[in-house]
């Protein structure tokens, strides 16, 4: 049983934006792969098990797992999940969850053939006017309210700042996929609108049959 396979049949999966494309990738190579952790606590908790334990199954096969822990979307708030908006910590307070967390990360991969990164190292260095002509320009409002995680929070109200996670999330693929060829995301399920968006912008900016997947 291949591995996508072996997690339907546990009842892993949620969604995937290309099964068939995906399970094609899987067949001929091994991949490179990524879980993003916001160092909202001091921990990793229960809502991390799904995909740190997909992960895992990908790394036990052979595949090379990424985990990017995320210093700078931390610091913006993700808001899937949430009727309200995150309350901003200090940088200090993230700093000392990115290294519990990092801790953590390495007691369950180990150090061979895996990696940590901090979101922070590229998003920090982004200034506000290539963020908006080198990303922004490529993402649609109209779609972007229509998302789950978005759509959900309109009534609520939403700050532009936790509205746009999304993009930042999608130039963290972006960053992992030109610097280190990793081609698949794997979140949890409210994750899907984002992942969606994450795989949108490899095919904007690196052409639309590039083999780039998301899974939840």
């Amino acid at each position: 049983m291949d591995i996508i396979e072996d997690l339907k049949w546990r009842g892993s999966i949620k969604q995937t934006t290309d099964e068939s494309g995906l399970a094609n990738l899987l067949k001929h190579k091994k991949i490179s792969l990524y879980v993003g952790v916001d160092p909202t606590a001091k921990s990793i908790h229960i809502g991390n098990l799904i995909p740190l334990t997909i992960l895992k199954r990908f790394q036990n096969a052979g595949h090379r797992p990424v985990i990017v822990v995320g210093g700078g979307t931390g610091m913006i708030g993700d808001p899937s999940g949430k009727a309200s908006e995150r309350k901003l910590l200090p940088k200090d307070v993230f700093d000392e969850n990115v290294s519990r967390i990092t801790k953590q990360m390495t007691r369950l991969f180990g150090k061979d053939g895996f990696e940590i990164v901090n979101n922070y190292d590229w998003l920090s260095k982004l200034d506000l006017i290539s963020f908006l002509r080198d990303y922004g320009k490529l993402f649609s409002i109209n779609v972007m309210l229509k998302r789950d995680v978005v759509a959900s929070r309109l009534q609520a109200g939403i700050s532009f700042t936790e509205f746009t996670y999304q993009i930042l999330q999608a130039i963290d693929f972006y960053t992992l996929f030109k610097g280190k060829a990793v081609q698949f995301q794997v979140g949890v399920a409210d994750q899907s609108g984002n992942i969606s968006t994450v795989v949108e912008l490899i095919h904007k900016l690196v052409g639309p049959d590039t083999e780039a997947f998301g899974l939840t």
